[in-house]
């Protein structure tokens, strides 16, 4: 079973260029003010965590937010490696495209969406199981995703549920299967 942990903010080093304070208070919209990580412990190791998340045809057995997720014709999990997926949110429905940055086995597994956000996993062993964490970080501004901070707020907000939903769903998927064998 997953337990998820309350928010945290991503490490400002682990961001290419953020070395502003960690909330602007001018008012004005920044894209960096908006992201957030959660983790759960679950009960497998890293390298077997990397490859369902890898596998993103996947990710619609978990996420409450994406499904028919699946790799460009002859690509695959590894860096600069592109896929498209549907996504919902409030009753609306799109397709997205997304480019691998990061495929690292049992380590890390981090793709950009449509230029826009930056989702990360990474794995780290803890006792019989492993530490998944999953983090996302909005790298621009557009009106698609919000105008206003208090569009932005939900936006990410919701994204932070549906982060839960995923991770908690990941691990009962991870015991469910392994009870079954």
């Amino acid at each position: 079973m997953s337990i998820t942990t309350p928010d945290h903010d991503i490490p400002d080093h682990d961001i290419p260029g953020h070395d502003a304070p960690d909330h602007d208070t001018s008012g004005q919209l920044r894209p960096e003010d908006f992201r957030f990580a959660r983790r759960a412990w679950i009960a497998a190791t890293p390298a077997r965590l990397y490859d369902l998340v890898s596998d993103v045809s996947m990710i619609g057995t978990w996420s409450p937010s994406a499904s028919d997720v699946s790799y460009d014709d002859g690509a695959g999990p590894r860096a600069g490696a592109w896929f498209s997926g549907r996504n919902r949110r409030g009753g609306r429905e799109w397709t997205t495209r997304a480019q691998v940055l990061r495929a690292e086995p049992g380590e890390e597994f981090a793709f950009v969406v449509d230029g826009l956000v930056r989702w990360r996993w990474t794995f780290r062993p803890l006792g019989t199981g492993a530490v998944a964490e999953q983090s996302w970080q909005l790298l621009g501004l557009d009106p698609v995703l919000g105008t206003t901070r208090a569009d932005l707020d939900a936006l990410s907000a919701h994204m932070a549920d549906s982060v839960e939903t995923t991770l908690v769903s990941l691990g009962r998927w991870v015991a469910e299967s392994t009870g079954s064998r």
